[in-house]
């Protein structure tokens, strides 16, 4: 299977999940301040971390499902990067999904991109690397926030979210890979 079509694959997975919660839920996240969901999307991260360290588990969880939190809280935040946030939840479900789409465009386009010039050196990456990088990403993300988005040389918050994405599609394509 190429990199392309095992994109595609965790994407509809993240896809269908994320449209199953906007029926239950409605578009209630569209409330959440940018920096609400950099939260979230930390405490995901700090999670899958734990459970890459510990010994032992309280809480019947995995590391796939966190990244596909992740995947979902960090297309979110693209769209309100787009529209900015709401007093309400002003979305339908269908008009969500198509922001969403959108977005996991941008997220795949550039995964293309980097792929062709970086080699797909992703491949050779451990999962715990990539949620070392995905804790260092938010980090710089809470840190351009903290400084009302202004950078002086580096690139911005959506760049930065779009790499934590994609970084999340490799993990579960490497934690997948395992499985089979």
């Amino acid at each position: 299977m190429t990199t392309n079509q095992q994109f595609d694959q965790v994407m509809e997975t993240c896809r269908d999940l994320f449209e199953k919660k906007t029926k239950d839920y409605g578009t209630a996240w569209r409330i959440l301040r940018l920096s609400s969901l950099t939260d979230q999307i930390y405490i995901k991260a700090c999670r899958i971390r734990s459970l890459q360290e510990a010994t032992e588990q309280k809480i019947e969880e995995n590391e796939d499902s966190e990244f596909i939190g992740i995947i979902n809280y960090s297309l979110m935040a693209m769209i309100q990067i787009e529209l900015g946030f709401a007093d309400k939840a002003d979305l339908t479900s269908e008009k969500a999904l198509t922001h969403y789409n959108v977005q996991v465009k941008k997220s795949k386009d550039l995964m293309i991109d980097k792929n062709h010039d970086y080699g797909e050196a992703w491949r050779k990456l451990r999962v715990s690397s990539l949620t070392d990088l995905i804790l260092q990403k938010l980090l710089r993300i809470k840190q351009i926030e903290d400084n009302q988005g202004q950078t002086l040389v580096s690139e911005g918050i959506e760049a930065n979210y779009l790499d934590i994405i994609n970084y999340s599609v490799f993990a579960l394509i490497h934690l997948n890979s395992k499985q089979n």
